[in-house]
């Protein structure tokens, strides 16, 4: 069992989450550096506004951040990373798995044998309308549980609103 607490940071689309995040992360990290796990990538141009918003996070990260893009394994690159990590997004991982189906237990025991904090962003998705498609309900619903799994896990969870920051635990 690892000696990191977790930080569980949740909001909806531009509500300011990541960069609460990004400040969690630099203030756990004492001056030292953090590893940006990114979970995002940019497809082959079809997306210019996904795009811009991948540069605009990669500018705002101050210049001693190390950042991995991280594919399907998060478990693993949790376990490789060395000081406080910052994992940017829970939901964008989900977005990218097989039928949104992801390694929850993996990525629990890989978070609780970390020596370093970890700060975890996600999309909270169960204060939305009702998705139109199954497809959209299936990602809600995947999702919805990671977040649950991983808040239960979590030292400190924080939902972000129009900016401002709730403290759930």
């Amino acid at each position: 069992m690892g000696t990191g607490s977790i930080v569980l940071v949740l909001g909806g689309a531009r509500s300011g989450k990541s960069e609460l995040a990004e400040a969690r992360a630099e203030e756990l990290a004492a001056g030292g550096g953090v590893t940006y796990l990114a979970t995002g990538w940019v497809p082959d141009g079809s997306d210019p506004q996904w795009a811009a918003r991948v540069a605009a996070h990669r500018l705002r990260r101050p210049t001693g951040w190390s950042t991995v893009e991280v594919g399907d394994d998060l478990p693993g690159a949790l376990r490789a990373a060395q000081g406080v990590v910052l994992v940017d997004s829970l939901g964008t991982w989900v977005s990218g798995a097989s039928r949104f189906s992801v390694h929850t237990g993996s990525l629990l025991d890989a978070l609780r044998g970390r020596d370093a904090a970890s700060v975890l962003v996600s999309d909270e998705v169960g204060l939305g309308v009702h998705p139109e498609t199954a497809l959209g309900v299936a990602f809600r619903d995947a999702l919805g549980d990671l977040n649950r799994a991983v808040a239960t896990a979590a030292d400190e969870v924080l939902l972000v609103v129009a900016g401002r920051t709730v403290k759930l635990a």
